[in-house]
This record gives C-alpha cells, sequence and structure tokens, in this order.
C-alpha cells in the first residue's frame, strides 16, 4: 500500500487533463461537481481554465494550487497562487483562510487545514506526504497529527485504481494522525511503533522505511539509493575498456585479413599474367624452329628476323600488334620460269633496266 504510485499519479494527471468542455459564459451546473471515481480527481462541466459559479456560468478561475496546472497555452494568463495563510480549493474559484481543526476540508487536502502551534516538530520532512505543516484531513475533517504512542487515533482508508503490468489493481492509501514514527493502526485504533527492518508487516505504513515487501517483511526504503562495493566499479570498468580494446583488435585482425586476401588475389593474377607471357615466348620459339626446320629456308630471308646465335632479336621483344604493317618477304623474289614474258619484265624492274622494246 503504497501513497501514490507511478502508474496511478499518471492516470490521475491523464484525468485532471480530461476536464470539462464548457467555457467561460457557457451553461454548467454545480450539481455535477465530483471527485472522479478511482483516481478522486476533482471534475466540473467547465474546462480547465474556468469553473462552474453560483449562477450557472463557468467563471474563470480565481487561483491556482498547482505550480504547473495544466489546460493554460503559452499566451494564456495564470491565476496567482495563494499567500501564505490561505489556500486555493479544489474548484479553484478563490483564496479562502486556513480552517482550523475539526473544520471541513477536501480529500488528501492537508494544505486546507490550519497548522498546530509546534507544526515545526510534527512536521512531515519525508516526502511521504504524512501531514502538512503537522495537521493532516481525515475523513474530510482537519485534524493534527499529534496522536502519541497507544492513543486513539482517526485511520483513513482510501481505494485507488491503479494500473499495473498485470492489468487493474486496488491500491488502497492508509492515513492516520499519529506523530511521526507512529502509525495508526486499523484493527486496534490506536497508535503503535513503526517497525524495524526486517520485522513482519502487512502495510507501508507499518514500517519505518514505508517499504513492506511482498514477503511480509519491512526492507529497506526504495528512496534510498543503492551502493555498490568498490570492486564491483573495477570490474565494470575492466569490462567497458575491455570491450573497447577488443572490438579495436577485432577489427584490426578482420581488415588484416581482407588486406591479405586482395594481396594474394594480386599475387595470383600477376602469376597467371607471366605464365601466359612464358607461353607466347614458347609459341615464338616454336615456330622459329619450325621455320627454319624447312627445306631450303637456311638462307631465308625470313631467319633475318632472329639473331644469328638463335636468340630473339629486338624485335622479338616488341609486342604482337592486331593491325601492323607486314614486313616484305623474300617470298616476291623467287624466280619461277614458266616461259611468260610477265617474268622478263619484272625482272627488268627489278634491276632498274628498261624492257627492249626492239628499238636497240
Amino acid at each position: 500500500m503504497q501513497l501514490l504510485p507511478l502508474t496511478l499519479f499518471l492516470f490521475s494527471s491523464y484525468s485532471l487533463v480530461q476536464a470539462g468542455t464548457a467555457k467561460v459564459g457557457e451553461s454548467c451546473n454545480q450539481g455535477e461537481n465530483r471527485l472522479q471515481a478511482g483516481t478522486y480527481q476533482f471534475w466540473s462541466e467547465c474546462d480547465s481554465q474556468s469553473f462552474c459559479g453560483p449562477q450557472g456560468k463557468c467563471v474563470k478561475k480565481g487561483c491556482r494550487k498547482d505550480d504547473f496546472p495544466f489546460g493554460y497555452g503559452p499566451d494564456d494568463r495564470i491565476p496567482d497562487k495563494c499567500p501564505k495563510g490561505q489556500f486555493c480549493p479544489d474548484e479553484e474559484d478563490k483564496c479562502q483562510e486556513l480552517v482550523p481543526v475539526d473544520g471541513d476540508c477536501q480529500l488528501n487536502r492537508d494544505d486546507q487545514c490550519e497548522a498546530p502551534p509546534n507544526f515545526k516538530e510534527l512536521a512531515d520532512i519525508t516526502g511521504r506526504g504524512l501531514n502538512v505543516n503537522g495537521s493532516v484531513c481525515l475523513n474530510s475533517k482537519c485534524m493534527w497529527a499529534n496522536k502519541t504512542l497507544g492513543v486513539d487515533c482517526t485511520v483513513e482508508n482510501t481505494a485507488y485504481i491503479a494500473y499495473g503490468v498485470d492489468g487493474e489493481f486496488i491500491d488502497i492509501v492508509s492515513r492516520g494522525d499519529c506523530h511521526l514514527g507512529l502509525y495508526c493502526d486499523a484493527a486496534t485504533g490506536l497508535c503503535i511503533t513503526e517497525k524495524n527492518l526486517g520485522d513482519a508487516c502487512t502495510a507501508d505504513k507499518e514500517c519505518e522505511s514505508w517499504n513492506c515487501m511482498s514477503s511480509g517483511v519491512c526492507g529497506i526504503s526504495e528512496a534510498i539509493p543503492h551502493h555498490f562495493a568498490i570492486w564491483v566499479y573495477i570490474v565494470v570498468g575492466i569490462g567497458i575498456f575491455g570491450g573497447m580494446f577488443g572490438t579495436l583488435f577485432a577489427l584490426f585482425f578482420t581488415h588484416r585479413k581482407q588486406r591479405d586476401e586482395e594481396r594474394e588475389k594480386r599475387l595470383q593474377y600477376w602469376r597467371e599474367q607471366n605464365a601466359f607471357h612464358q607461353n607466347l615466348l614458347q609459341m615464338r620459339e616454336t615456330a622459329r624452329a619450325s621455320i627454319l626446320s624447312l627445306p631450303g629456308n637456311g638462307n631465308s630471308a625470313r631467319s633475318t628476323m632472329y639473331s644469328r646465335d638463335g636468340a630473339f632479336s629486338d624485335d622479338a621483344q616488341a609486342p604482337i600488334l592486331q593491325n601492323a604493317a607486314p614486313k616484305g618477304s623474300g617470298l616476291r623474289h623467287y624466280l619461277a620460269d614458266d616461259g611468260s614474258s610477265e617474268f622478263d619484265d619484272s625482272l627488268m624492274m627489278q634491276s632498274g633496266r628498261q624492257p627492249n622494246d626492239g628499238r636497240f
């Protein structure tokens, strides 16, 4: 039984936004003013910037009780908070004087009650919402939270609708008017000392830490920050730096493997090209040997493309060009006596003499 779970707070905030729709000057009914079921949030037919006045018309609000009220835009005028000694009711119509003991007050509005003379001694400074300046509103009546151990006390149990992982559930908030360090037991109606860590409990209000665990014993306060041993920080630091350096080394080895693979590909390509070049040279050598081995070609002009010692000349090292012009061949000097006059003319042209036309 916690004071106000986060889920309950969010649900209440949502309900606050869902105010009425009637604007200033429009008709409304004060009989519709109520606390929403489950959240006990005040609701009226008027919108967030107005309240339902006694004339049945929505009137602009005259005060506010929250530091950051809902329903106002950046350019809207926000009403002021009430000065010290006054309070703004749920309707937020106007500031009113604090209510004395046994006076009427609204649900959970401890701030509406007048503080006791020793309010500094009774005031709740834990932030748990036990009281406001030593005053508490229980069952719509203002009281002082000054009941001592074993004295009769007043208790108020309010059931709120909350929502969790498993769905909707009832969250009961139990409050009393006992002195700090005590709680009002609903079964006996007496103020009892709060229980220590590890004691059996049935509600959060019974524990000094205000945390009754599901195991039925008082646990440490949920508001206390968790402290870890030094070795935990050391292990976490080693893990962080180890992860950083491990990532760097993993990237380094991965990239090095990729570089090695690329280098092997280039080396394989060079080997293939070199083997191809060697094959070309071998083919040329084979062609040369075949030509020289032909009968009568020992002194052929074809042999001039090779050196005398059998090695390739400089032209042999030149690249093979597909469109290179063919060099002159010795075959065109081949003499064939076929008895035709074209042979004589050809011979005369090659020797630089004119053919005999019969004039000499």
